[in-house]
């Protein structure tokens, strides 16, 4: 998947950093695909928080990398470093793809490549992002929002759920998933834009909805309503809304077809099943309607998206082939 530069600078925010160096930075056990070559990119020894950061190379590397990850700025008072703008702005230019984690966004903005775009960032910081950029619309509501070869994320977790998001499109669900895994932390959220990403689940055992998701993720073959879901929580409907609000940030509906969304998914890279057969396992009824929610949620319908990630590297085509017609 080529390299991918951390831009690094005084003022930075150590947490995003070296998150993303985690994330990209070493393959998990077992997966064989071929993995990102990592460099940290800045213009000389910098003081991250309370560390001192000695980088690989200058921030005139920014421009060969594929992906340039800008990690959180610490004082969004301040305006960003010229030459950090200039190299971003250069590396965009370039053609490469560049991802803001929280505020790392007024670094984006300032380099001009969100004006007429979507946007988010830390919710404590989204109006000052808004005023001092008016061609950017901030939208606060989000985790991430991903407009393809740009793309920003709110504050230190949805961080992570925009890395593991660029993982997933780079080598698919299940290597996004062991990724998570092996850094213990929830492998799906929802993102709030066009690419899917599943909601989370809660993660105490004494949550009112505990015992629901797992209830509901063995069920997804099934027709299951709202009322379905209350009733086996031993709630109301409305209550069960509010406890899905709090805990997703979306309703219990949108949350299911999400789910049945992810299933289809991970159906669609790991076995040979046709698309009715997919569409019976995650509850969708027919091919068409789950061709109609899978384009519209994930951007692709599912034929194309198996053939994406049915042929990653590291796989045998020919016997990826075989398969299918066998």
């Amino acid at each position: 998947m080529g390299t991918v530069a951390l831009a690094v600078t005084e003022g930075m925010l150590h947490f995003e950093l070296s998150m993303a160096y985690e994330v990209f930075g070493a393959a998990p056990v077992g997966v064989t695909v071929p993995w990102y070559d990592v460099e940290v990119c800045g213009s000389d020894a910098v003081r991250v928080g309370r560390f001192r950061l000695e980088p690989d190379q200058g921030l005139d590397r920014l421009r060969h990398a594929d992906t340039v990850i800008v990690p959180g700025w610490a004082d969004t008072d301040e305006d960003p470093p010229a030459d950090l703008i200039d190299a971003v702005r250069a590396a965009h230019e370039a053609g490469a793809r560049v991802a803001s984690l929280c505020t790392g966004a007024f670094v984006l903005a300032a380099a001009g490549l969100l004006d007429g775009r979507r946007a988010t960032t830390h919710w404590a910081h989204t109006g000052a992002l808004a005023a001092r950029h008016p061609r950017v619309e901030v939208d606060p509501d989000v985790l991430y929002v991903d407009n393809g070869s740009v793309l920003t994320s709110a504050g230190k977790a949805a961080a992570m759920d925009l890395c593991l998001h660029l993982v997933r499109l780079d080598h698919g669900s299940s290597v996004a998933n062991a990724v998570a895994r092996r850094l213990v932390v929830p492998p799906h959220r929802a993102g709030g834009q066009a690419q899917f990403v599943a909601a989370p689940v809660p993660t105490r055992d004494d949550h009112p909805l505990a015992a629901l998701f797992p209830w509901v993720i063995e069920r997804l073959d099934q027709p299951l309503s709202v009322e379905d879901l209350a009733r086996q929580a031993g709630m109301s409907s409305r209550n069960l809304g509010r406890h899905f609000s709090a805990v997703t940030g979306t309703t219990p509906l949108r949350w299911l077809l999400t789910q049945r969304i992810r299933r289809a998914q991970e159906l669609l890279e790991t076995t040979d099943d046709v698309v009715d057969a997919v569409a019976a396992a995650t509850g969708m009824g027919t091919a068409a309607t789950l061709r109609r929610h899978f384009n519209r949620t994930v951007g692709v319908p599912p034929d194309a998206y198996r053939r994406t990630f049915r042929s990653r590297p590291g796989t045998d085509p020919t016997e990826d082939h075989r398969r299918r017609q066998g």
